[in-house]
This record gives C-alpha cells, sequence and structure tokens, in this order.
C-alpha cells in the first residue's frame, strides 16, 4: 500500500493510513529520504494515528527515516502514537530513541516549525541546524 505523502509549505508529511508490510515501509524510507532533496525539505512528519501495531521492524524503519533526513538537513518528528500502541510497544521492548515524536499533527507542525526556524542572527542556516533530533526529544515536558 503506498503511503500518501503531502507537501505543506517546507515540511512533508506522511500519513500511514494502514499496517504496511515490510516492503511497504522500505518504499516510504526510500520516498521520503528522495523527496526530502527533491523539494528541498527542512521537516517531515509521520503521521501513525490510524496504525494499530508497530513491530520492530516498523520502529527500526521510523528511526532509519528520521536519521537519513537529518543527514540530508531535515527534522523528523513521529505523530499520533496512541495510548495503546504506546503501552504495546514498551512491552514488546520497541523504542523510538533518538527520534522527536508529538502527540498530533498540530504539535508536529509546531515542533517543526520552532526546529528549523531560521537563527539568522547567529549565521546559522536552517539547514545547517535541522540535524537529526537529541535522544528522547518530544514536545512535552520530561515524561
Amino acid at each position: 500500500m503506498d503511503v500518501p505523502v503531502l507537501k505543506q509549505g517546507p515540511f512533508l508529511i506522511a500519513t500511514v493510513q494502514s499496517a504496511l508490510t515490510d516492503a511497504d515501509l522500505a518504499q516510504m524510507r526510500r520516498l521520503l529520504i528522495e523527496q526530502v532533496g527533491k523539494f528541498r525539505s527542512r521537516g517531515v512528519i509521520v503521521d501513525v494515528t490510524a496504525v494499530d501495531v508497530l513491530d520492530s521492524y516498523a520502529c527500526r524503519t521510523l528511526r532509519d527515516i528520521a536519521h537519513m533526513t537529518g543527514f540530508r538537513g531535515a527534522a523528523t518528528v513521529i505523530v499520533g502514537i496512541h495510548p495503546e500502541l504506546a503501552f504495546t510497544m514498551v512491552q514488546l521492548g520497541l523504542s523510538l530513541e533518538g527520534v522527536a515524536t508529538a502527540l498530533d499533527l498540530e504539535e508536529g507542525l509546531a515542533y517543526l516549525n520552532a526546529r528549523t526556524r531560521p537563527t539568522i542572527a547567529r549565521g546559522n542556516s536552517p539547514r545547517n541546524s535541522a540535524g537529526p533530533p537529541r535522544n528522547g526529544t518530544h514536545t512535552r515536558g520530561k515524561r
């Protein structure tokens, strides 16, 4: 199943609408990495609101997307992890360590807007300041 990817200003938004096969996940990763360069995107949001379960390969693929897009100059945030999915991930020992997460699309956009805002006063370009997020980065206080 193809994952729709929308361009919203300087950001790409990929909405996962159902469980994906390993091949679908690999295709999504490849597509997002290519489109970051094609559109010179500063940020990527992967919305998993409709996903019921993430296995170890899916979690690893999401981490890979975040790190690969970071190498291409774009920040990535995963949004829409509902409580049941978070509970299951913890029970299975799965982690999105090092990947920014946000409650929903609105918070994800706010995170990317803040993270990719030009910092002209310090002489940094937005592309240079949008590297991979630090471990445990999220948009709310410590959890």
